[in-house]
């Protein structure tokens, strides 16, 4: 089992969603958690400890570990959440380029389980989801 699956099975047993995983460096692991009333101080400080006792038994190597809000710019990384998130405005950054263009920044319009609708200035195009390198959410000021 990848770390992914490792943790995503932990936290969602913890009550929480699993939001997603950044390592910037450093032994540095950045774990993003959600749940549907919003994260506060306890609920990181909670997953924390949890975590921090589940490596050491496990023998998960790190160096800090960091629990946060995914915020208001949150990684899409399931079809579920690109679902959840329908309407929303989304950066979508492809591995290959499609149609000569990595970068595109849209509404998101659904989802399968293979492919991203996303509407970009009036036109609806289809991505596969095999194809996304990283989305976020474009946060709503």
């Amino acid at each position: 089992m990848n770390i992914e699956d490792f943790l995503d099975t932990t936290i969602t047993g913890l009550g929480y969603e699993f939001a997603g995983l950044e390592r910037p460096g450093s032994g540095l692991l950045r774990i993003f958690i959600d749940k549907s009333d919003g994260i506060n101080v306890e609920d990181c400080a909670l997953v924390s400890n949890h975590l921090s006792r589940l490596f050491l038994v496990e023998g998960i190597d790190y160096g800090r570990l960091e629990i946060s809000s995914p915020g208001m710019d949150r990684m899409l990384r399931k079809a579920s959440e690109f679902n959840r998130f329908t309407g929303e405005t989304a950066r979508v950054k492809l591995r290959v380029p499609q149609n000569g263009q990595r970068n595109f920044v849209g509404v998101l319009r659904g989802v399968s389980d293979e492919s991203l609708k996303l509407e970009v200035d009036g036109e609806s195009i289809d991505i596969a989801i095999s194809n996304i390198d990283k989305s976020r959410l474009v946060p709503r000021i």
